[in-house]
């Protein structure tokens, strides 16, 4: 597939691969993680001097209103270099969003993601909904000036360090119905809301709500009453794109170091690249990596197009960079032996990153059903 990136564009991926090199050494890396921090924050007050953080921020809202390819091209960076900050909750995800948010606080929260003063995680999922995005249980009923929430959610990405939340709530309808989600921005330190911060095995702090009689101002309503699903569905499927970005920029990082340790490691007086079945792993996964980035790209150009034609084709991503990417992790783990469990080398750290990413927004198994269904309901109407 020829996807040919412009001159700003190139510079774009340029600057992201150097920053990564200057500021993703593995050792840091390791220090900050035994620290237990979420994040370098100062390296995202740089990320949003460079401009990253704008990018997804339209213009007439301050930011550079910029498309998915670069999008695409920063978050490879950051899975590339195993980077922490919240880049695909906040800086991609957040800010599709909050178009539908009031001026007054879009005019105050897009100037602070842009700035890298605010982090905002959105709460897609809830107990027992496994990857249904429509599974909203939680509830919303209007008060006096505003609404009351309650309810639970079991996962908010990057959530931990968040200043804000976005929570779907469902102010009509059953349970998995799309129609009657609306969606609310609540800070994190509002009365009411108790916020279950974790670990994950790739290290990334998110977090689980509770939501015990929550109540917001009827301006933190986001979109209009019962019509969020739309805006829900849009903001999360640029994120799943970006996520994919992060799984190829890793895949690429972890299959380079690999190579190297096949063509340095010996035994039997033979590197051990020399052997042929190896060899033949090797070549296996760079076709594996080729894949996964054709279908990246696929989706990618997806963003732009119609909305029914965007979901069948992230969904055939996801499913396959899921496959090739857990593909990729395992054979560098293995291919390392017994030191490629361990802390200490970073390709451990690489596969439990792309195992996360594969369940992250849906695993391959969920969008392989997605996809099928879509499919069947294409080739009935037909």
């Amino acid at each position: 597939m020829n996807f040919d990136l412009s001159e700003e564009q190139q510079l774009l991926k340029d600057s992201a691969w150097r920053y990564g090199a200057d500021h993703g050494e593995f050792t840091a890396w390791r220090a900050r993680v035994s620290r237990g921090d979420a994040f370098d924050a100062a390296s995202w007050k740089r990320m949003a001097d460079l401009g990253w953080l704008m990018l997804n921020v339209p213009e007439d809202d301050g930011g550079l209103g910029s498309g998915p390819v670069e999008t695409m091209v920063v978050a490879e960076a950051i899975g590339r270099y195993l980077m922490l900050e919240p880049f695909v909750s906040t800086g991609v995800i957040a800010p599709a969003l909050l178009t539908g948010a009031t001026e007054a606080l879009r005019a105050e929260l897009m100037a602070g993601l842009a700035e890298g003063k605010v982090v905002i995680a959105l709460a897609d999922a809830e107990p027992g909904g496994r990857f249904d995005l429509n599974h909203v249980a939680a509830r919303a009923e209007a008060v006096d000036g505003g609404f009351r929430l309650t309810g639970e959610k079991s996962h908010a990405l990057d959530g931990a360090a968040a200043d804000w939340f976005i929570i779907p709530a469902r102010t009509a309808g059953a349970d998995d119905s799309q129609d009657g989600v609306s969606l609310f921005l609540v800070p994190a330190e509002t009365s009411g809301l108790t916020v279950r911060r974790s670990r994950a095995m790739d290290n990334r702090h998110n977090a689980s709500l509770k939501l015990e009689g929550v109540v917001v101002p009827a301006a933190n309503l986001i979109g209009g009453l019962g019509d969020g699903f739309p805006l829900l569905r849009d903001a999360l499927d640029r994120g799943v794109v970006a996520r994919l970005a992060e799984a190829v920029g890793a895949m690429d990082a972890v299959r380079e170091m690999t190579m190297e340790y096949l063509k340095t490691r010996k035994q039997f007086g033979q590197t051990l690249g020399s052997f042929q079945a190896l060899q033949h792993r090797a070549v296996d996964m760079a076709i594996a990596c080729e894949e996964a980035r054709s279908m990246m790209y696929l989706a990618t150009i997806a963003l732009s197009g119609s909305a029914a034609e965007r979901r069948r084709v992230i969904s055939a991503a996801k499913a396959r960079v899921g496959q090739t990417s857990l593909y990729v992790g395992r054979q560098s783990v293995q291919l390392h032996g017994g030191v490629g469990f361990t802390e200490e080398l970073a390709v451990a750290h690489y596969l439990k990153r792309l195992i996360m990413i594969d369940m992250a927004f849906g695993n391959a198994d969920h969008h392989r059903a997605e996809l099928a269904a879509s499919l069947r309901v294409s080739a009935a109407a037909a």
